[in-house]
């Protein structure tokens, strides 16, 4: 399957997997931006795509940059339907609680994994069909 990708700005960075067999694409931020503890932003990359249809893109963080530096995404994972043509922007979050976090434009911020959807339509039902965890919710399964 291809992904048409579309430049927005003249310094977007192509996304590209890391390495043979990588399932995300890495996405870099258009501009610099700097997050002090606690603080949100939604940053530009420059770029747009065409998910087809079947699918969506799911905006995951990158395991470095959230273990190291406490940088994730306020709305992991993000979603980009496929009908989308607007450029990808990214929700960050610093969670580090002392220590701000530096991004450069071009740094990698987060990866675009695109994945399968079926159809789905949704239906009124008077009963749902049993299923054997039933409505055992939040910590229902163990702590």
């Amino acid at each position: 399957m291809d992904l048409p990708v579309k430049a927005l700005h003249p310094a977007a960075t192509f996304p590209a997997q890391a390495q043979p067999g990588d399932v995300g694409f890495d996405l870099a931020v258009l501009e610099a931006v700097t997050l002090q503890p606690g603080e949100r932003a939604v940053v530009p990359t420059g770029i747009a795509v065409a998910i087809p249809e079947g699918y969506a893109g799911l905006l995951l963080p990158r395991s470095g940059l959230a273990s190291k530096r406490g940088l994730t995404l306020a709305n992991a994972p993000g979603l980009i339907d496929s009908g989308y043509r607007g450029e990808v922007q990214v929700a960050i979050v610093n969670l580090d609680p002392s220590a701000a976090v530096e991004i450069r434009a071009g740094d990698r911020i987060a990866q675009l994994v695109i994945v399968a959807v079926p159809e789905v339509r949704a239906s009124w039902v008077d009963e749902l069909p049993a299923s054997a965890r039933g409505q055992g919710g939040f910590g229902s399964t163990g702590v």
